[in-house]
């Protein structure tokens, strides 16, 4: 890649957007079409594909040793690692800044990282990681993991550290969105005040609640649970599953216009081809419909009933926002609950 940018620090932030119209159009009438590449073998697909496969190639014996494993390799302590997530981890010890990585590594694996979002989220992703890292560039509390080969077969890049689990597998897992299970939290001071000021999910939270306020008092009292579950249980349960919550195809048509705008709040951080790619894992499994919503009273800040922690689980979506004592926000989706997920809080 000749074009490869530096990293975010030497750069200016891109200009904003518009939201892609063709994820709009299908949120807006919520027609889900599956997509055709969604089954396909993998191969290097859209810029974060391309980038890692070009950094694949530049890796040193010496560097593979230390971040490149077999597809399924498994960690002793974390079990398979590739699908491992937790809220502040490094799937690998060196970080990306250090030297470790020459400079057209970290320009490459910056790629790989701004590709996965939508343009108009990038430099709050930035945001996000900056505040949390106490004011550090971006790739100083980083690390990758590279499992699989690029241009061989299935391959999946992992990047982590704290608030942050995000994966490029040109889709190589069957079955599941988002390469699987990841993690984004956002901390501006530990302890958030009610409002949650300077947090760049918060906005998401307020959209959720604003379904809560259209609920009447029978379906309040189903919706709101009063003990919310541990952060990390983001495992599938199935269609046998029992979920928290009130049952979404129960609602009213102007309560599931407004939890369509939830969805779409919630897709709205990534790429075109992710957000396809999770809309179509949820439809595969009967859509919103097949889903509850709940909202936690343990755990609200302020005492403001605001809800600070609430969910959307369906049998193989799960999309847990805890807002207390800052946000955590754990998200595993696939088209079969048969995809399993390692997890750590």
């Amino acid at each position: 890649m000749s074009d490869a940018r530096p990293c975010p620090d030497c750069e200016s932030p891109p200009h904003r957007r518009q939201f892609l119209a063709a994820s709009v159009i299908s949120l807006a009438g919520f027609a889900l079409p599956r997509q055709a590449s969604f089954a396909e073998p993998a191969s290097p697909k859209g810029v974060s594909e391309t980038a890692v496969s070009e950094f694949f190639t530049t890796l040193s014996p010496e560097q593979k040793k230390a971040i490149c494993f077999d597809w399924n390799h498994s960690d002793p302590e974390r079990g398979l690692l590739r699908t491992h997530v937790s809220n502040n981890w490094q799937v690998t010890k060196p970080h990306i800044s250090s030297e470790f990585f020459a400079k057209k590594q970290k320009m490459l694996l910056h790629d790989a990282f701004k590709g996965l979002f939508n343009p108009e989220w990038y430099p709050k992703i930035i945001q996000q990681l900056k505040d949390d890292s106490g004011g550090k560039p971006w790739g100083a509390e980083q690390s990758v993991a590279l499992f699989g080969t690029p241009g061989q077969g299935k391959f999946e890049l992992v990047m982590t550290g704290r608030h942050m689990t995000i994966r490029i597998d040109g889709n190589s897992e069957d079955h599941v969105a988002l390469g699987g299970p990841i993690f984004h939290g956002h901390a501006p001071i530990f302890n958030e005040k009610k409002d949650h000021p300077g947090n760049v999910f918060w906005h998401q939270a307020l959209q959720a609640n604003k379904v809560f306020t259209l609920l009447d008092g029978k379906q309040q009292k189903q919706a709101l649970v009063k003990v919310r579950p541990h952060e990390a249980e983001v495992s599938f349960q199935g269609k046998e599953g029992t979920f928290d919550g009130f049952l979404i195809k129960e609602m009213a048509s102007d309560q599931k216009a407004e939890i369509k705008k939830v969805l779409a709040s919630l897709v709205e951080p990534y790429r075109s081809e992710d957000r396809d790619e999770i809309l179509a894992c949820l439809d595969k499994q009967g859509g919103l419909d097949a889903c509850r919503l709940a909202f936690y009273e343990s755990g609200d800040i302020g005492q403001d009933r605001v809800w600070d922690n609430w969910r959307i689980e369906g049998p193989s979506f799960v999309w847990y926002y805890r807002g207390e004592p800052h946000v955590h926000i754990w998200i595993n989706v696939a088209d079969s609950p048969e995809v399993k997920l390692n997890s750590k809080g």
